[in-house]
């Protein structure tokens, strides 16, 4: 068949699917549109009602149940508390296990096992990890509703991530710097800690941010080791109560007065700030990284 033929007969196909892709392009763009838009409308809500509550005193004051009283400081301080024992427990385990599936993990049934579970923990609700905690942690290993356990739960819930995203990170760096690495006589060990662990610190740390900043915003987990809500100490002890600040958040909002609301509010706005800023950390160490390896 000449080919003027075969481009008469495929040329009606060809407008038909750009129609159809103008019009697949404008619903995306509207869905794009309308989710923003939401997005935007309660941002802008969150700020009119939380900025007028927002002071030094409520960072700095405990929780009351008078609204022009109250503040997050038990809640902040519970946050970082266990932001930084999750951290402590889950990275080095997380790095530690990326490694050895990359670089060390024989290639056969029962690792491509371990490889589906870990993605398949990686998409578990959060409140299954709660719930595995307050059986496990709370009750089964005495350790109370503590910041060891909360610590502990959250580092099950973020684990799973933190090892796929240093198995990514691992896995870009070429294996030409591998193999001349040996070339030089560099053992196993040498290549992984001279070469592959250093090269992919930044996609580590930009992936170990990220899934942290997930369990700061984490209300579910702690609501099922049951945290507190009213604290008027700040923990100075892993095994001392504590309260976060999704769940003095969602305290304020249950409440009848309207003042909490404003006060939630301004307590939402707290949190979008340390999630922002997080966020922001992550993004330029991955920014910082690709002009590294550009030049």
């Amino acid at each position: 068949m000449a080919a003027a033929d075969w481009a008469s007969r495929f040329r009606p196909n060809l407008a038909r699917r750009k129609v159809w892709g103008r019009i697949w392009f404008a619903l995306f763009m509207l869905a794009i549109v309308v989710g923003l838009a939401g997005l935007v409308i309660l941002v802008m809500r969150v700020l009119y009602q939380g900025a007028p509550w927002l002071s030094f005193h409520f960072l700095t004051d405990y929780p009351s149940r008078f609204p022009e009283q109250a503040g997050m400081r038990s809640a902040i301080f519970g946050s970082i508390w266990i932001i930084g024992l999750t951290g402590a427990f889950t990275v080095p385990v997380g790095v530690g296990a990326a490694v050895y599936l990359e670089e060390y993990a024989p290639k056969n049934w029962l690792t491509r096992i371990i490889e589906v579970n870990i993605s398949n923990l990686a998409g578990v609700p959060s409140i299954v990890y709660g719930l595995l905690g307050l059986a496990v942690f709370v009750q089964l290993l005495a350790m109370g509703r503590s910041v060891l356990a909360g610590a502990l739960t959250m580092s099950l819930l973020v684990l799973p991530v933190v090892i796929i995203a240093s198995r990514e990170a691992i896995r870009s760096v070429p294996s030409s710097h591998r193999e001349a690495a040996y070339g030089l006589g560099a053992t196993k060990f040498q290549v992984v800690k001279e070469i592959v662990v250093p090269q992919s610190i930044p996609g580590i740390m930009t992936g170990t941010i990220l899934a942290l900043s997930r369990a700061v915003g984490e209300a579910a987990p702690m609501i099922a080791i049951s945290a507190l809500v009213f604290l008027t100490f700040v923990p100075t002890d892993p095994l001392d109560k504590f309260t976060v600040m999704p769940i003095q958040i969602f305290n304020w909002v249950s409440r009848p007065q309207e003042g909490f609301r404003g006060i939630a509010a301004a307590g939402i706005i707290v949190l979008l700030v340390v999630l922002l800023t997080m966020n922001a950390v992550a993004v330029y160490i991955r920014n910082r990284t690709q002009r590294r390896s550009e030049e």
